[in-house]
């Protein structure tokens, strides 16, 4: 009997449907909604069924954020992944704002690939330090004193580092905040551990980190407990656990990378052409 596995690829079709969902609503339905509300209609039923679009885009960027551990580890060349997710956060900045926020340039909040970016830029330094230290070591010539030093130098480089890269999310406000940044850096770190403790950890990032960014931005705003049980809908995401679980460690089919990174910022411009169809 064939067991059912998903390749890289076939992880990375389901992270895009689930974004392009997530996305929809986001933009295209909640602008029926608005059209709806202006008119005088009833949106309770409409307001549900955005809220079950959303919970399943919520799959998104966990899968996302697995795929970038995973492209960090396999990558040939780390400084031309970087390149491209740089590339592609400035070229996707403008449908961004466009789709979510109506103007052509909005810097209150920033994409996706930014958060990326940072992610695996932590990445690469952690690994960078770590590496550096494991030379420094094999070449015999610091005496204890002096290792320890060296590698309380290099632990200060890799969290400092993760440190900065999670503020810097925070700071420029890019999508998931440092929540993002610290689940790809989680989905690094337990790639050799169990399914249980992945999911475990994952959770507590996604969850934790969501609720204390609401509660640094909305605290004067909302209470305490409703921003607790807001975050909760993130826990959503744990769902994508299950074709990460079945993964199979292979490439797949893969399609081109100029349509892999270039199908974030076409179809949010789609999106936001439709919803202004929608509004008329």
């Amino acid at each position: 009997m064939k067991t059912i596995s998903f390749s890289n690829a076939g992880i990375k079709n389901i992270a895009y449907a689930t974004m392009f969902i997530d996305h929809f609503f986001a933009v295209v339905f909640l602008a029926v909604i608005q059209e709806c509300a202006a008119a005088g209609h009833g949106t309770e039923t409409l307001g549900q069924i955005y809220s079950v679009g959303r919970a399943v885009g919520r799959l998104s960027f966990v899968l996302f954020a697995f795929l970038a551990a995973e492209g960090f580890v396999h990558t040939h060349s780390r400084g031309k992944y970087l390149g491209r997710l740089a590339l592609f956060a400035v070229i996707s900045e403008i449908p961004f704002d466009l789709a979510f926020r109506g103007k052509v340039f909005d810097p209150s909040s920033q994409n996706i690939f930014l958060t990326l970016f940072l992610g695996v830029l932590a990445l690469t330094v952690w690994e960078w330090a770590g590496h550096s230290a494991r030379m420094i070591r094999k070449t015999g010539k610091l005496k204890d004193a002096g290792w320890h030093m060296c590698i309380c130098t290099f632990w200060g480089i890799r969290l400092g580092c993760l440190v900065l890269c999670c503020a810097a999310a925070y700071v420029l406000s890019t999508d998931y905040k440092y929540m993002g940044v610290l689940l790809i850096f989680t989905f690094y770190v337990t790639r050799r551990y169990s399914l249980f403790f992945k999911v475990a950890l994952a959770g507590c990032v996604m969850f934790l980190g969501m609720w204390s960014i609401n509660c640094l931005e909305y605290a004067g705003d909302y209470t305490i407990e409703y921003l607790f049980r807001f975050s909760l809908r993130e826990l959503y995401g744990l769902f994508a656990f299950v074709p990460i679980a079945l993964y199979d460690g292979t490439r797949g089919r893969q399609l081109p990378k100029a349509v892999c990174y270039g199908f974030y910022p076409v179809h949010l411009l789609l999106l936001y052409g439709a919803a202004r169809l929608v509004a008329g």
